[in-house]
């Protein structure tokens, strides 16, 4: 049987009582998960705002910012081009966490509820282990730069012992892991709480009988 066709034989058993308390708590399961996704969605339109100021406030204000970029990017079309990746990458999580809310604002099925609630879970977890991917990447490569342009740490690297050098690679693996957990925790605290509210309501809905 699909886990989402999990409504019982033996509903037409039953009392009215009972079917229209049933579609009370429907009804209440209903407005709670349109409205978990709704704030999901308004989160998603807070961090893409939140990133596109991280971004841009610095190359307005910063020179030391604006030097480091010409360092990095001396092609600035590879630069704008990864911009352009990354926003539209958010662009399409906010588009699919606002379908997936008008979805289940105008759903009157327990089935198509069920489904959009599994969607939504779904759009959250590849949207968090696509930023924890992206995150260690740019922590990494930041960390790679940051040590090849820096004044007279490249050149103490070129003369630097194997030990040295297994010692400061792996320390910048152990900062990438733990910029990671710390990213991994602000999502599991942004996301998961409300994922939690949204797995409950799913759990209420297979309960249900109609």
């Amino acid at each position: 049987m699909d886990e989402l066709d999990l409504l019982k034989k033996d509903w037409n058993k039953k009392s009215d009582s009972t079917k229209i308390s049933a579609k009370e708590i429907y009804a209440m399961l209903h407005k709670k998960s349109s409205s978990i996704v709704k704030t999901l969605f308004y989160i998603s339109l807070g961090e893409l705002v939140f990133w596109i100021l991280i971004n841009v406030l610095p190359y307005f204000f910063s020179e030391a910012y604006n030097d480091q970029l010409d360092l990095v990017y001396t092609n600035k079309t590879v630069l704008t081009l990864i911009n352009v990746f990354s926003y539209s990458i958010i662009l399409i999580f906010v588009y699919l966490l606002f379908k997936a809310h008008k979805n289940i604002s105008v759903t009157d099925n327990a089935k198509k509820l069920m489904e959009s609630i599994l969607k939504t879970r779904k759009i959250i977890k590849y949207y968090v282990i696509y930023n924890l991917i992206v995150a260690s990447v740019s922590m990494l490569i930041g960390l790679y730069f940051g040590i090849k342009f820096t004044p007279g740490v490249s050149d103490k690297l070129t003369d630097a012992s194997s030990t040295e050098l297994f010692i400061i690679f792996g320390v910048c693996f152990l900062m990438t892991a733990i910029f990671v957990l710390c990213f991994w925790l602000f999502y599991k605290l942004l996301y998961g709480l409300l994922l939690k509210r949204l797995n409950r309501n799913y759990k209420e809905l297979k309960k249900l009988e109609v």
